[in-house]
């Protein structure tokens, strides 16, 4: 499993300490974009893609903005853009628009287990910004460490003393470098990369900052869980519903989704990181997709988003499961009208299904929500089972699970 850019890592390099640049997401303001520019006078904006995806800047694929106007254009140029990497054809899903460092000096840095000696290794040249290939062996420092007493300050005065290092860039990188063993050993990372940490001015001592990142992670090892990464980050080619339900990522509200099973026969509309991570562990292969619909979507976004996932899923699914926590700004009554005027409109076309609702939600206007959806299955003679905010969201998932099993028994017996 691997993931590379900064519209996640930036999140995670923070959790070490590691300076990073501002990030901004393909939801960014106009205002938001012109002040970001305003700080360096530039902006860096960069395709994001899912899986470990590189050679970007040499695609011509980064682009470095003066004006809002031309971060834009660049967001429109890149949005959706196709990169060859490993003989793959990948498709972009979104921008960053990432604050841009002045810097003399580009670092290279990456923390992985050596193949050779099965210890865990870095590498560090202070020639960094270009593929790591393409420097002569004197430019590059390659040491092993030892795991139980970790990367240390005098393992990085040795390589940059090794390579000759500037004595300018020495204490910053002696002081930050060391924070990322701490980050790989406690998140199961097997592969760490910062290409390039430009060494940014400030007063009279210069700071690494991590301008782009690259990670690869042991998916056997359940600390990489912690970090509560969306599944479809690993995902580098989506299915034609993803890409469809992806063009909806332009404006208001998350509507991130990745398949988890096509024969899958419950499908869920998933609302917060909590329930993403909650419903497919629980769900397993059971689920049709995982998906994150949060950030209060507004009704045209949520009933385009219901109409999709309807026509690729509700055909086979026994379950429509509706989950999450308890909202602090998503209108629930908003997002249960759009997601249920467009089963409504799916049954008027396509007939009923063979189907169960089941609902556990919490936050603003519920019982208004949840009364023009029951409304509505009643008169589509749909079942459902409703829960509200005490409940346990695990439990909620767990009795979707039993109903799907009880479904599919059913239907085995009626085969026979």
């Amino acid at each position: 499993m691997q993931i590379t850019g900064m519209k996640y890592g930036a999140s995670i390099l923070k959790l070490s300490g590691f300076p990073v640049p501002q990030v901004l997401d393909a939801d960014a303001t106009l205002k938001e974009i012109d002040e970001l520019i305003k700080k360096r006078g530039k902006a860096v904006v960069k395709p994001v893609f899912y899986g470990g995806v590189g050679k970007k800047g040499k695609a011509g694929l980064v682009r470095i903005v003066s004006s809002p106007a031309e971060a834009l254009a660049a967001k429109h140029d890149l949005f959706f853009a196709e990169h060859t990497f490993h003989d793959q054809r990948i498709k972009a899903n979104g921008v960053t628009f990432e604050e841009f460092i002045p810097s003399e000096y580009e670092i290279y840095f990456n923390l992985n287990v050596c193949t050779s000696s099965r210890r865990v290794s870095f590498t560090l040249t202070h020639h960094g910004g270009v593929d790591i290939e393409e420097l002569p062996p004197e430019m590059i420092v390659h040491k092993s460490f030892n795991v139980l007493t970790g990367l240390k300050a005098y393992h990085i005065i040795d390589a940059l003393s090794e390579l000759d290092a500037p004595d300018e860039i020495l204490s910053p990188l002696v002081q930050f470098l060391p924070k990322l063993w701490n980050l790989y050993n406690d998140f199961g990372f097997t592969t760490l990369e910062l290409n390039p940490i430009r060494m940014e001015k400030v007063g009279e001592k210069l700071l690494p900052v991590a301008c782009d990142f690259k990670a690869q992670f042991d998916k056997d090892n359940p600390y990489w869980k912690r970090l509560q990464l969306p599944a479809e980050i690993f995902h580098a080619n989506l299915s034609e519903f993803e890409a469809e339900i992806n063009r909806l990522r332009t404006y208001q509200g998350q509507s991130d989704v990745v398949v988890i099973n096509p024969e899958g026969t419950i499908t869920s509309f998933m609302f917060g990181g909590g329930a993403n991570s909650a419903a497919t562990e629980v769900l397993s292969k059971k689920a049709t997709i995982s998906s994150d619909f949060g950030g209060n979507p507004p009704y045209e976004k949520m009933y385009q988003i219901a109409r999709i996932v309807y026509k690729y899923w509700l055909k086979q699914s026994n379950i429509l499961l509706i989950i999450g926590g308890k909202a602090n700004n998503t209108d629930i009554f908003v997002t249960y009208k759009a997601m249920f005027d467009a089963l409504r409109d799916y049954v008027m076309e396509n007939g009923k299904p063979e189907l169960y609702v089941v609902s556990g939600r919490g936050g603003p206007n519920l019982i208004k929500g949840f009364t023009y959806a029951a409304n509505i299955l009643d008169s589509l003679q749909i079942p459902y089972k409703f829960f509200g905010y005490d409940s346990s969201m695990i439990e909620v998932i767990q009795y979707a699970v039993d109903i799907d099993n009880y479904l599919l028994e059913n239907k085995k017996q009626r085969t026979i």
